[in-house]
């Protein structure tokens, strides 16, 4: 078990120092690492109202508020009342903040990279199929 949460410790000290490599290759040290998860989580769920980002970042309305004020404040975020009920407003990343998923791409690219480098080619397909059955039941 320790050698397990050894190499995730590992896995997750990298894939942080890659992100933050990106985030300087971009130009984007104003954000930090939970504003960027933010922001990718926001662009998967296609404009979400608060209620559905909270719910999918299993946090509160008024915790996800407060970071939203934040990024709205740095122009990475908009909010667009709906068409359909004028109570609720949609989250739409702006092009500043669509540009945080290329980095998060190029960041987890480079891990990706990293990775095959250091694998032979049925190592890295045993790895795939080990990756996709442990995150299935994520």
């Amino acid at each position: 078990m320790e050698k397990i949460i050894s190499i995730i410790s590992k896995i997750s000290h990298t894939l942080g120092e890659m992100e933050e490599l990106a985030k300087e290759h971009y130009n984007l040290q104003e954000l930090t690492l939970t504003q960027m998860h933010y922001l990718e989580v926001m662009s998967t769920l296609t404009n979400p109202n608060i209620t559905e980002l909270a719910s999918e970042l299993q946090l509160t309305k008024p915790t996800v508020t407060v970071a939203l004020d934040k990024l709205i404040e740095k122009e990475y975020v908009i909010k667009v009342q709906s068409d359909a009920d004028r109570r609720t407003s949609h989250l739409h990343l702006t092009e500043k903040g669509r540009s945080i998923n290329n980095m998060h791409e190029y960041a987890h690219r480079r891990f990706a990279e990293l990775m095959i480098e250091n694998l032979e080619p049925e190592e890295m397909q045993q790895l795939m199929i080990l990756l996709e059955k442990i995150t299935n039941k994520l």
